[in-house]
C-alpha cells in the first residue's frame, strides 16, 4: 500500500474504531461538558474574573481540557494496536509508520472536533457571548488545532512506549492535570505564590490566553507567540520520538 493511499485508509479505519469505542466516546463528549455546568453553576459564583459572566472566563479553559480528553484517547489506540498484532500485518503490506500514527492523530483530531462544537453549543446556551470578528475566529481555531495536534502526537508517544492499554491510560492524568494550576478555571494570581511560577510558565496557560483574548477580542499580549513556540516545541520533540519508539517496538 502506498503512501498516498494509506493515509486516508488509516485515518478512515481509527475513526471506525473510535465509533466502536462508545464509552470513551460519551466520556470525551459528556465530562468535559459536564465539567463546564459544574464549575459554572456550583462555584462560579464564588469567582471573580474580568470577563464578567464566569462562563466567559472559564469556556476557552474547558475547550483544552476537552482536547485533553480526546488526544488521551489516542495513547490506549495506539498502544492498542502495537499488543494485539495488527502492525505486523501493516509492516507485510509495506505500510510506513508514519501512516499508522498519522491516522490515529487525524482520528484524534476529528473527535476533537466534535467535542468542541458539543462544548461551544453548551457554552453559548449558558451565556457564552464571545466578541471574536471572523480573523478572531480562525486565529483561535488555528491555534486550538495546533494544540490538539500537539497532544495527539503525544499521546502516540505515549501509547508506543507504554507496554499495555492500561498504562497507556495513565497518560491521561497527565494531560488532564495540567489545565488545573494555569489560567483555565481561576486566575493564577488567586493561586499561592509559589505555585505562580509554574503557572505561568506550562505550555497549557498562553493557549488559554491566546484562545481567551481571541475569542474575547481583547489584548491577547505575546500569548499567540508563546503558545505557538510551545507547541511547535513539543511537536519537534513528538515527532521524532515517536518514529524511534516505533521502530523499537517492531524491531
Amino acid at each position: 500500500m502506498s503512501d498516498l493511499t494509506a493515509y486516508p485508509v488509516l485515518a478512515g479505519r481509527s475513526i471506525r474504531l473510535t465509533r466502536r469505542n462508545l464509552d470513551a466516546v460519551l466520556t470525551a463528549l459528556v465530562l468535559p461538558v459536564m465539567l463546564m455546568l459544574v464549575f459554572v453553576y456550583f462555584f462560579g459564583g464564588a469567582i471573580e474574573t474580568s470577563t464578567g459572566k464566569y462562563v466567559t472566563y472559564v469556556a476557552p479553559g474547558v475547550l483544552i481540557l476537552c482536547a485533553g480528553y480526546g488526544a488521551s484517547m489516542t495513547a490506549t489506540t495506539v498502544s492498542n494496536d502495537m499488543t494485539n498484532g495488527i502492525i505486523d500485518r501493516f509492516r507485510s503490506m509495506d505500510t510506513s509508520p508514519t501512516a499508522v500514527l498519522t491516522g490515529h492523530v487525524a482520528a484524534s483530531v476529528a473527535r476533537n472536533a466534535v467535542a468542541t462544537a458539543a462544548v461551544l453549543a453548551v457554552a453559548f446556551a449558558i451565556g457564552f457571548r464571545p466578541q471574536a470578528g471572523p480573523a478572531g475566529w480562525l486565529a483561535a481555531s488555528g491555534i486550538l488545532l495546533l494544540y490538539i495536534t500537539t497532544l495527539s502526537w503525544l499521546g502516540a508517544a505515549a501509547g508506543l512506549l507504554a507496554r499495555t492499554p492500561e498504562a497507556a491510560g495513565g497518560f491521561t492524568f497527565a494531560m488532564l492535570f495540567l489545565p488545573y494550576p494555569s489560567s483555565a478555571f481561576v486566575p493564577i494570581d488567586t493561586m499561592p505564590d509559589w505555585l505562580h511560577g509554574f503557572s505561568d510558565n506550562q505550555p497549557v496557560t498562553p493557549v488559554i490566553e491566546s484562545l481567551r483574548g481571541l475569542l474575547l477580542d481583547q489584548p491577547a499580549g505575546n500569548s499567540p507567540w508563546l503558545a505557538l513556540a510551545w507547541c511547535l516545541g513539543l511537536l519537534a520533540v513528538a515527532l521524532p520520538v515517536c518514529g524511534a519508539l516505533f521502530r523499537r517496538r517492531t524491531g
